[in-house]
């Protein structure tokens, strides 16, 4: 049985729901760049806004085009919105057959459970890859009509890599918690509220004092905040990701083998 192609095709258009959202609201925000690009009173407005505030949301210098899309395209909607496909997808994987009664169905077939777990997971990488190829590729389309030139290709494509290594981070703790549990609604709530923490430790917390060092620990800062929109690819975030997200599905998919499954 081939769990990895029948989970995508089972999720298919759900998948492809997200996948065309994400680069419909990429191509919103990069439509408002040539009317944005250069306006001295967006400076202006820019320049009077406290310094915390730019900082909390990635505003150094919306102006320019490195600075507009790092904090619309890829600094709060799309970072949020795929966080939100990635943890539902996580938790589905496991905890949601598991509930709805079809995860020992699916066991029934020549499949191991270490096999059923890396399968789904792989599915769901692949989804998020290709979710935020989307974006990417709505960006290289619209980057000569909507004049931002000036952003390389090898940038652009290095912030949609980590987003989608921030995607799959969260989507791995969603599957980890759910293979772990067998409880859709608690992996999907601490998950959710984990996220939540760790965008307030990246943007807000950072701006108390004594609370900078919170954004460290922060999965949204290891996808944004060594600005890959202008340094390209930072490697050491990326080496983070990754292991977050292995380390989890390790987890998970373990505790999975080992515990009995509801039905």
């Amino acid at each position: 049985m081939n769990v990895f192609r029948k989970h995508l095709r089972d999720n298919r258009r759900g998948y492809l729901g997200w996948t065309v959202a994400l680069a419909a609201v990429a191509a919103m925000y990069a439509s408002f760049w040539p009317s944005l690009g250069g306006n001295a009173d967006m400076a202006s407005a820019m320049e009077a806004l406290p310094p915390a505030v730019k900082d909390a949301f990635h505003m150094q210098d919306i102006t320019s085009a490195s600075g507009y899309f790092g904090s619309s395209v890829f600094g709060i909607l799309i970072p949020v919105l795929t966080t939100v496909f990635a943890i539902g997808t996580g938790v589905r994987a496991i905890a949601g057959d598991e509930e709805s009664g079809t995860l020992d169905l699916t066991l029934a077939h020549p499949v191991s459970r270490v096999g059923l777990a890396l399968q789904r997971f792989a599915a769901i990488v692949v989804a998020l890859l290709a979710a935020t190829a989307a974006i990417l590729a709505m960006l290289l389309v619209l980057r000569s009509p909507a004049e931002f030139t000036q952003l390389s290709v090898g940038n652009l494509a290095a912030t949609s890599f980590q987003l989608a290594l921030l995607g799959i981070c969260f989507a791995s703790i969603a599957f980890a918690l759910g293979a772990f549990t067998g409880r859709r609604t608690l992996a999907l709530g601490t998950t959710a509220g984990l996220a939540v923490v760790t965008y307030l430790a990246d943007s807000f917390l950072p701006q108390i004092k004594g609370l900078a060092w919170t954004e460290r620990f922060s999965p949204y800062n290891w996808y944004l905040g060594g600005e890959p929109l202008v340094n390209g690819v930072q490697w050491a975030d990326v080496a983070l990701l990754i292991a977050v997200s292995a380390a989890a599905v390790a987890i998970g998919t373990y505790r999975f083998t080992k515990r009995d499954i509801a039905v």
